[in-house]
């Protein structure tokens, strides 16, 4: 019994001098693990007398329990010490200013918001939303717009083409939105009213072309419609988006495949400064295109040109923030400089309406 009693004042001792949950751990392996001195003490019951075992079993029991104790108590005082000093080394200056939030410190990209402002104006001209996916046919991005199989304007658009597949077709990266022009008319009955904002992909790249930018075009198709209202709903979005009272525009005739007549369109600007200012001035400024949809896109899409007409039109957005918001270089609008998002970037509560204000 002397030895049981010498072995538990040395672990006892051992138990109180642990400075860390660590050593106290290696402790309780050494003690009662199934190679620690207790373990071993109870595995010899086994070779003993049934009396020698009356005695030892109950004494080793004892002992177990004792050092189990005592290690889950050392335990309870360590671990409150390091509570402790965790809370004396990690105290909050409850005086410090709160961090802002990220309703405050988050910015909306100009590209999101100027979309915004564009379906803000169109919607209240009742303009629905029309959507396409990037990857297109060539049927639908070119063929079906009045492109024919070599025409020369297909070479107005630098594509990105996918491998050819097995029956020869080849996908592309959509060059413009006007896929989802046919897209719309094949699946919707008219009267069709919609805007298209989208992504799109041309191979040219400098201080005002990216291989990846936004477009957003706009289709009317109907019984009535002609050329006044194509030049009233593009005057009404000028004054709109660029918040001016009146403002003019030239229109020039020009050729695009899908439209017929086609026409650039200029608005009056100031350019004498630093920066250009619109609605003011006696110089021009080029920003979109349009024209009457050409007979063979509405034939294409299996409406009768004989009995349904209508327009479109189509520019960057890219372009279109960057006159508004004085922006010089398009591809800093794709760097994902976080600098740059803070500066030219929107507050995300400030959605803009036409009766709050598209530009907050």
């Amino acid at each position: 019994m002397s030895q049981l009693d010498t072995l538990k004042s040395e672990l006892l001792a051992a138990i109180s001098s642990a400075e860390t949950e660590a050593a106290l751990e290696d402790i309780r392996v050494s003690a009662l693990g199934k190679k620690g001195c207790i373990s071993e003490q109870m595995k010899t019951l086994g070779k003993m007398s049934p009396e020698e075992r009356k005695t030892m079993g109950p004494a080793l029991n004892a002992l177990k329990t004792d050092i189990a104790d005592a290690i889950a108590a050392r335990k309870t005082v360590l671990e409150e010490a390091a509570l402790e000093a965790r809370l004396q080394s990690e105290t909050v200056d409850v005086t410090l200013p709160l961090r802002a939030s990220p309703a405050d410190t988050g910015r909306i990209h100009p590209v999101s918001q100027v979309v915004d402002e564009l379906t803000a104006i169109f919607a209240d001209m009742g303009f629905a939303v029309a959507e396409g996916p990037d990857i297109e046919t060539d049927e639908l991005n070119f063929t079906a717009l009045n492109f024919p199989e070599g025409h020369p304007a297909r070479e107005m658009h630098d594509t990105f083409f996918f491998n050819e597949k097995e029956d020869g077709e080849r996908l592309l990266l959509r060059t413009h939105t006007s896929p989802v022009q046919i897209r719309t008319m094949r699946t919707q009955e008219p009267p069709i009213r919609v805007i298209i904002p989208g992504r799109t992909y041309r191979c040219d790249s400098d201080q005002t072309h990216t291989p990846v930018f936004h477009q957003v075009e706009g289709l009317v198709i109907d019984k009535g419609s002609h050329f006044g209202h194509l030049k009233w709903v593009l005057e009404e979005f000028c004054k709109s988006f660029f918040e001016v009272d009146d403002i003019k525009m030239r229109f020039r005739p020009s050729f695009f495949p899908f439209t017929e007549p086609s026409m650039e369109v200029d608005i009056q600007c100031d350019r004498s400064g630093d920066e250009v200012k619109i609605g003011e001035g006696s110089d021009w400024l080029e920003i979109l295109g349009c024209g009457m949809v050409h007979p063979n896109v509405i034939r294409n899409c299996g409406l009768d040109p004989d009995e349904y007409q209508g327009f479109a039109w189509g520019m960057g957005i890219d372009r279109i923030a960057m006159l508004k918001y004085g922006m010089p270089d398009l591809r800093d609008f794709f760097d994902a400089d976080i600098r740059w998002v803070q500066h030219y970037g929107f507050r995300p509560l400030d959605l803009p309406t036409l009766f709050g204000g598209l530009s907050n």
